[in-house]
């Protein structure tokens, strides 16, 4: 009787399975050959043998140091070129001096020209405000004048106006009418020596430089209250010395009062003549 050997059947497709696995292997050779080919070094290399002595090598004989070139000589300078070297550049700051010198002529005439123009300027506001000032004094002294003007025109209207009702009243009383004659008329004259008391009182007063041969003589009126107090006074004939005038208005101003005549009466109004020497 024959006996069968038992194993199992072979596997479908086991060479495909072999031949994948060479494939791989070889592959990873080439791998790693080539890693290790990558990172070898392909430079030469030394070797070194030892020996049990060194020779000994004879000194390198002694050599003296070479002789230093010679200095080459400095070009020699020739005197003309260096003369006219040294004149070109005397030329030059000479030049420059100049411009400098000439600059600072300029500078100083600018600053001298604009010291002018101030001084012109402060000049001309100083004339201005002496003539602005001027103008100004003469304008007051025109006023002024006018305002005296016409005070003593007001005033020689009252002491006129007070004149006439003195006469009035006077003539009046002595039972007369102006401008008349009659023999009240005459006994309400001052009398003789009234004039020289009133002119002796007046006359203390009078301040006038007398330097002069003239003699003028300046007629005044002098219009008075019944107490002897002076109302006012005025030139009606002026001397021509316009001095001696105003000194025997100041005077007369000054004296304030004047005495009573010998009956105890004050006119109204006295008409006095003066003169600097009588």
């Amino acid at each position: 009787m024959t006996t069968a050997t038992l194993r199992p059947p072979e596997a479908a497709g086991i060479g495909r399975g072999l031949a994948l696995a060479l494939l791989a292997h070889g592959l990873l050779l080439l791998a790693l050959s080539w890693g290790l080919h990558w990172r070898s070094d392909s430079s030469a290399a030394f070797e070194a043998e030892l020996w049990a002595a060194v020779p000994q090598v004879a000194a390198p004989r002694e050599e003296a140091p070479p002789e230093p070139a010679p200095r080459p000589e400095p070009p020699r300078s020739d005197p003309k070129l260096a003369a006219q070297e040294a004149a070109a550049e005397q030329q030059r700051e000479a030049e420059i001096a100049i411009a400098k010198a000439k600059q600072l002529k300029e500078a100083r005439e600018k600053e001298r020209e604009r010291e002018r123009e101030r001084e012109r300027e402060k000049a001309a506001k100083e004339a201005k405000e002496a003539r602005e000032a001027k103008e100004k004094e003469a304008k007051a002294a025109k006023e002024k004048a006018a305002k005296e003007a016409r005070q003593a025109k007001e005033a020689d209207a009252r002491r006129e106006a007070l004149r006439q009702e003195n006469l009035r009243r006077i003539q009046g009383m002595a039972g007369g009418t102006p401008g008349s004659t009659g023999a009240a008329a005459q006994n309400a004259a001052p009398s003789a020596g009234y004039a020289g008391r009133i002119k002796g009182k007046i006359r203390p007063l009078i301040i006038y430089a007398d330097d002069g041969a003239a003699n003028p003589t300046a007629e005044v009126q002098v219009a008075l209250a019944p107490d002897g107090r002076i109302l006012g006074s005025k030139v009606l004939k002026a001397s021509g010395d316009g001095d001696w005038d105003r000194a025997v208005l100041r005077a007369i101003e000054k004296a304030e009062t004047l005495p009573r005549d010998v009956d105890g009466r004050v006119p109204p109004v006295l008409i006095l003549s003066f003169r600097p020497r009588e």
